[in-house]
């Protein structure tokens, strides 16, 4: 049996988590199977990211694609200074959004994929690419002609 830590950071897989306090990361997860998240899904987990900006995350930027979610952000610390773990972040994120898009879309079974894919930034330069990189998710895809012109993005000023 498992330590209540070690569960913690434990993935489907098995692979471990690591995560360094006050680093930023890149993180990204998909929608379960060959389903596209309708508008109205989308509004749904654009509003649950933004609500966490400030709560458990400094949220940088979040793009809500039709197949994908991708998040820029730095976990902050919980009352006894430890960052809050990504994997309770995003478990939390994926259940809630899950249960309030298949009730909207009066539905069940899964919303996203088990697994995310995270990736801890070294540099103030990568934070930029990243965001870049999200900026410019939807024009790549052919969903608007500029960033600004796609309702489901949401970047920080304060960059």
């Amino acid at each position: 049996m498992s330590s209540p830590i070690l569960a913690k950071y434990r993935y489907r897989r098995r692979l471990p988590h690591l995560q360094k306090a006050d680093c930023d990361l890149f993180v990204t997860f998909r929608a379960h199977g060959p389903a596209t998240l309708p508008p109205s899904a989308r509004d749904l987990v654009l509003d649950h990211c933004l609500r966490e900006h400030g709560q458990r995350v400094t949220l940088h930027a979040v793009v809500v694609m039709p197949d994908h979610v991708h998040l820029l952000l730095t976990p902050l610390r919980n009352p006894d200074g430890w960052p809050y773990p990504l994997v309770d972040i995003l478990q939390c994120l994926k259940s809630t959004t899950a249960h309030r898009i298949n009730k909207l879309l009066n539905q069940n079974g899964p919303v996203w994929q088990d697994e995310s894919l995270d990736h801890l930034l070294r540099s103030d330069e990568s934070l930029k690419e990243k965001r870049e990189y999200i900026r410019q998710n939807p024009v790549k895809r052919g969903l608007a002609k500029r960033p600004e012109d796609y309702p489901w993005l949401w970047v920080s000023s304060e960059m």
